[in-house]
């Protein structure tokens, strides 16, 4: 914290902005102006949730385009506290196509709910401004800033159609559970400023062989990792996550499930992904028993769930122990595994939420599994795409996801981890079944539940355009790996 004031007092003190703190900040510069945009048509126009719409769509690929002009070299600014270029253009690539999907996907919801405000375009782009902070941070201090403003964004936003008890409860377990979290990871930054004398995070991986026998910097990183698992939904810290999925509205369960968990895998890569932490076996181990039970605690629930919203929650608590996987491996095939991951579970999970949501009816109806039934004769075009999406997630090739699980669980076996891969695909075995069991409903069993939904062309041409992502990314893997490979 006194850092943080100490960095605050530098810019205060007259010294002027240079253009290379501006260039390296220009995503985030970006999304701040049109969220404050947003803001003020929401201020000064009556019913302008359209327009808001519509800006919001038209700003958040100029945002993501800055993204990927500033990738170049790798650079800080303002005092070392942001980092730019590189990974943080990456991941602030991918939390502005989340956020302008899941807009997209949200808007026929949001209509059929009678929720349809222009608050909610506010809090997606804050939100997502949180992420990239998280993405962008050379600074544990930021890293908590952008934890907290992506967060209490999420809070509301689980809670959006408060006229559902359903939603107002998952709105208020996701508060307490995740203020509780938070405690955690402030007071792993109280330890780790103790230990280190900074909160800048180059300078405390540097001075790691110095105070690596400090209790007070392992009792830190002990703390921050819990507050990270509890945002990746790792277990144990996994007990919100179907509930607050089931309970939000089905668009903000995809963006949850997927920008908030790449920004909180982000900051794990940032905080832990050093050789100077990851020679530590004691460390990779605890990360590798969490891994594995996320891998088996949530394939395993996921079977006997009727609900496909819960369904996908327990298995979004397995792929976050596959991703965690990568990371105990403590390699670079591991890391780019991870971000590779990350990338495709973006595009078929969001997919996934995406169809549930263009079929949901009023009421929190047609989201069983019996609800699907026949769907491939009703809507032939959906189902197919739902298959794509779920094929991809079981881990079936020629989709994103085979490679994803590949990556991290080859870099276990790199690292001498074969215990760990063999339960990755074991698990990834076991969830074949829930996966294809959805994909057998929609074409094997007659149905009687009639689709009075009928999608906007936007959404329907959003959800193929991730479809094609993901069979893109599974055919050609190389395109993105070589940017990954490629990071500075």
């Amino acid at each position: 914290m006194l850092l943080g004031l100490q960095n605050c007092k530098h810019y205060l003190s007259g010294e002027a902005l240079s253009t290379v703190d501006l260039y390296t900040a220009s995503p985030l510069i970006a999304i701040t102006v049109l969220v404050l945009i947003v803001l003020l048509i929401e201020a000064l126009l009556k019913q302008a949730h359209n327009l808001s719409f519509w800006v919001s769509v038209s700003g958040l690929p100029i945002c993501a385009i800055l993204a990927v002009m500033s990738y170049g070299t790798p650079r800080t600014a303002f005092n070392q506290m942001l980092a730019g270029g590189g990974y943080a253009s990456l991941f602030a690539a991918l939390f502005v196509v989340a956020a302008l999907l899941t807009i997209i996907l949200s808007r026929d919801y949001l209509r059929r709910e009678h929720a349809e405000y222009g608050e909610f375009y506010i809090l997606i782009l804050f939100s997502t401004l949180g992420m990239m902070l998280m993405a962008a941070a050379a600074d544990l201090i930021i890293t908590f800033l952008g934890l907290e403003l992506m967060s209490v964004c999420l809070y509301v936003l689980a809670g959006f159609t408060r006229k559902r008890v359903i939603s107002n409860e998952s709105s208020l377990k996701y508060f307490l559970l995740g203020a509780f979290a938070t405690g955690f990871l402030l007071y792993g930054i109280a330890f780790v400023y103790g230990a280190a004398g900074t909160t800048n995070i180059r300078a405390i991986v540097d001075n790691i062989p110095a105070i690596t026998a400090s209790p007070l910097l392992w009792t830190g990183l002990g703390l921050l990792l819990v507050g990270l698992a509890f945002k990746v939904g790792a277990v144990p810290f996994h007990m919100w996550i179907p509930d607050v999925y089931q309970g939000s509205p089905t668009t903000v369960s995809g963006f949850m499930s997927t920008g908030a968990k790449a920004a909180a895998f982000s900051a794990f890569v940032i905080v832990f992904a050093h050789p100077q932490l990851e020679q530590h076996e004691q460390l990779r181990t605890v990360l590798a028993v969490i891994s594995a039970a996320s891998m088996i605690l949530g394939n395993i629930v996921a079977i006997a769930q009727s609900n496909i919203k819960r369904m996908l929650a327990y298995s979004s608590i397995a792929h976050a122990g596959y991703m965690l996987t990568g990371l105990a491996a403590a390699n670079q095939t591991g890391r780019d595994g991870v971000v590779f991951y990350l990338i495709a579970y973006t595009f078929m999970n969001l997919g996934a939420f995406g169809v549930l949501s263009a079929l949901e009816q009023e009421g929190e109806r047609n989201l069983t599994f019996d609800d699907y039934a026949g769907l491939g004769t009703r809507r032939p075009f959906i189902a197919a795409l739902m298959s794509v999406y779920m094929l991809s997630l079981a881990g079936i090739p020629p989709f994103a996801g085979f490679f994803g699980k590949y990556y991290v669980f080859a870099a276990a076996l790199q690292s001498h981890m074969a215990w760990l891969a063999i339960v990755g695909v074991l698990t990834s075995v076991v969830s074949v079944y829930y996966y294809l069991r959805l994909v057998m409903v929609m074409y094997f069993q007659e149905g009687v539940t009639s689709d009075a939904n009928v999608p906007s062309r936007i959404s329907l041409a959003t959800l193929a355009a991730s479809a094609v992502v993901v069979t893109a990314l599974g055919i050609y893997p190389s395109g993105i790996l070589t940017i990954i490979n490629n990071l500075p």
